[in-house]
């Protein structure tokens, strides 16, 4: 099974990034710059789905491949007992743009997340909870998605904002994680769409994710970033 590796990079301020990317251009095909310079600027942290200790590799590639195709390219995986591992041949080349940032399975890490201006929604059905169409977007949100088995933990319901529903309309009572992921991120997606909210990302943001992306494009790119930073300190 192939996973994910964790990718390390000094990133800068956003001018900083700017010519970071405009030197590493010249390792890009054109094909794969032109990719990068169109979907960029669609690119969000509006929502950002937290996932609880997913221990199937498919559900973990699955969420990520939904994830970033609806234009968010950050997903928070907590770990435990598993380590987010998405097998990459499921993910269909959505690992190139996506960035896992790996946090103890805890309330700590909720805190951090919430710390970064981020409101704390659970998807499950209990705690009165607000049905997806529903739903009010005014504000950043961390979406918490629960483990396979047993849903989002009590301690992270009680520590949620806010409890998020998808409606079911036959017996089976609750959607597979990666599906209920998919759900969620594209209907709250086309919320924003529609929305007068300033979603996207940042300038600062933009180019930073630009260089992961260039730097994720490029055979060696980070012994090239390595090498362009430490000749421009």
């Amino acid at each position: 099974m192939q996973a994910i590796k964790p990718k390390i990079f000094l990133i800068f301020g956003g001018m900083k990034n700017q010519k970071t990317f405009e030197y590493l251009q010249q390792f890009l095909t054109d094909d794969r710059l032109e990719k990068i310079n169109h979907f960029a600027p669609e690119s969000s942290d509006f929502i950002l789905p937290v996932i609880e200790d997913v221990f199937q590799f498919r559900n973990a590639a699955a969420i990520v491949r939904s994830v970033e195709a609806c234009g968010f390219h950050k997903i928070v995986a907590m770990e435990s007992e598993n380590q987010f591992n998405p097998n990459l041949r499921v993910t269909k080349g959505a690992e190139t743009w996506m960035e896992v940032e790996r946090l103890p399975h805890n309330i700590d890490s909720l805190k951090k997340i919430k710390n970064r201006g981020y409101k704390m929604v659970a998807v499950s059905p209990e705690k009165n909870a607000t049905l997806l169409a529903d739903f009010k977007l005014t504000e950043p949100v961390a979406l918490i998605f629960g483990t396979e088995k047993e849903g989002v933990t009590p301690e992270i319901l009680d520590f949620a904002e806010e409890t998020l529903a998808i409606p079911m309309y036959g017996f089976t009572r609750s959607f597979n994680v990666s599906v209920a992921a998919a759900i969620c991120v594209y209907a709250l997606k086309q919320k924003l769409i529609n929305s007068n909210l300033e979603y996207k990302l940042s300038e600062e943001k933009l180019w930073e994710m630009k260089v992961r992306w260039a730097v994720n494009s490029i055979k060696s790119g980070e012994q090239i970033l390595a090498k362009y930073l430490k000749d421009n300190s």
